[in-house]
């Protein structure tokens, strides 16, 4: 059984990054550029006010924030929820798999920052306990699919004409996804030179 984000010590430190629970006064940066077109033509809502992106960043179970050198530069959401199972499994199933979201504010894209934070996010969501997480995207977010490649994730999914987008109509998606085990197995590698 999965725990909370409120379970684990904040913040965490990445190279150049602290990720940690969102603070009230965060909430005029995050809305800056979640309000911004450059970061809302991906994302599946627009935050129109602060409030709305407090209601939702503020809720102490999903939402993280990413500073470099105290400036908050990004936001990440991990939310678990119960894996697919049959009726007399489902118990089984509940808090094993965590989906994964993002956004960098455009000043500070193409520097690395999501990758990095995304990294640590992954690793948090197994500390967790899940055993899979996965993150989604349009098939033109160009960006988000690097980030989950770097980061790890496989492939699973490229969804046809699946997603709405209130610009583009009807288009395509993709689902990447990756195991604990293999996660545990990738960070073995890396610390063994492999």
């Amino acid at each position: 059984m999965s725990r909370a984000l409120t379970d684990l010590a904040w913040p965490r430190r990445t190279e150049r990054l602290l990720l940690r629970p969102p603070l009230l006064q965060d909430m005029h940066a995050v809305h800056a550029y979640r309000s911004d077109p450059a970061t809302t033509y991906w994302l599946s809502a627009v935050a129109t006010s602060v409030e709305e992106v407090a209601a939702t960043l503020l809720d102490g179970v999903r939402g993280l924030v990413v500073e470099h050198d105290g400036e908050v530069v990004g936001d990440l959401m991990l939310s678990v929820r119960d894996g697919w199972a049959q009726r007399e499994a489902a118990e089984r199933a509940r808090g094993t798999q965590a989906e994964l979201g993002w956004a960098v504010a455009p000043a500070h894209r193409g520097q690395g920052y999501g990758t990095e934070a995304v990294r640590e996010l992954v690793t948090i969501a197994f500390e967790l306990g899940v055993r899979r997480v996965e993150a989604n995207c349009f098939a033109g977010n160009h960006a988000s699919r690097r980030v989950m490649e770097k980061v790890g994730l496989r492939l699973e999914a490229h969804f046809v004409r699946e997603g709405l987008h209130r610009e583009l109509g009807w288009s395509d998606s993709l689902c990447f996804g990756l195991l604990a085990d293999e996660w545990d197995s990738s960070a073995r590698q890396v610390r063994s030179g492999g």
